[in-house]
């Protein structure tokens, strides 16, 4: 975006959103903007919990997970340095039906929620930002939800590990089988096959919850249509993918 906080004074910003704001809004929030470090497996924000924070992740990866009455648990959507936490501060509703839980450890810049919506109101490319962030994590949602529903654990992982990828740009993810079946709404049997699989075609290398991406174009070879459809949607919206 021209005359973007990303561009103007040749700081690099890792998040997106941040870096699509124009200069002046961006360095309104500077001062207000708080620097957080997550760990691994670290919950975000608990279901029906009142958020304090909206989080611009950068190196981290938040997913978004939902929990049955049983207790099976799978991943609706997930979040990396695309995007934001915590969207329901925004929108009105300022708790989630949802918990956040941190898949990838790293680091995260993060608003209080007076900010959030004082700065919203004013109704300028903050709010513009977020609204189409919004749509395209509904788009990533929505798809995720089909995806677990008609295709096999191989193409649903394939679709993991490459958003996985876009968000966090490193070839080394650690994920247990236990923890890739929750965030594919699979068992845990089906992700060591698929697991397997993948790695006697050389897209992968994986051993004691270490993957290795080898092949990324093998990876896009092989997913289904979900992640070229949330792909492109992130691409019209924000002008980036």
């Amino acid at each position: 975006m021209a005359g973007s906080a990303n561009s103007n004074d040749g700081v690099k910003i890792q998040n997106h959103l941040l870096a699509a704001l124009p200069q002046e809004e961006y360095q309104r929030l500077l001062p207000k903007i708080e620097s957080v470090n997550f760990e691994l497996g670290k919950v975000v924000y608990h279901y029906a919990q009142q958020m304090e924070y909206l989080y611009f992740p950068t190196t981290s990866m938040v997913s978004l997970l939902y929990t049955m009455a049983d207790g099976m648990t799978a991943e609706v959507g997930l979040t990396g340095n695309e995007g934001v936490v915590g969207i329901a501060l925004f929108l009105g509703g300022d708790t989630a039906p949802n918990q956040a839980v941190v898949q990838i450890g790293g680091a995260a810049l993060r608003l209080s929620a007076k900010t959030v919506q004082e700065e919203f109101k004013r109704g300028e490319v903050f709010q513009q930002v977020l609204l189409r962030y919004t749509q395209a994590l509904i788009t990533q949602i929505s798809q995720t939800a089909i995806c677990n529903r008609l295709h096999p654990v191989e193409q649903r992982f394939c679709r993991w590990l490459l958003l996985s990828h876009d968000r966090v740009k490193t070839d080394q993810l650690v994920m247990t089988q236990e923890l890739i079946a929750t965030m594919l709404g699979g068992r845990r049997e089906s992700v060591t096959v698929a697991a397997g699989r993948l790695q006697d075609e050389g897209l992968i290398q994986y051993a004691r919850g270490h993957i290795t991406i080898l092949d990324r174009k093998g990876l896009e070879d092989s997913v289904c249509e979900c992640y070229h459809v949330v792909k492109n949607e992130y691409q019209r919206l924000l002008g980036f993918s």
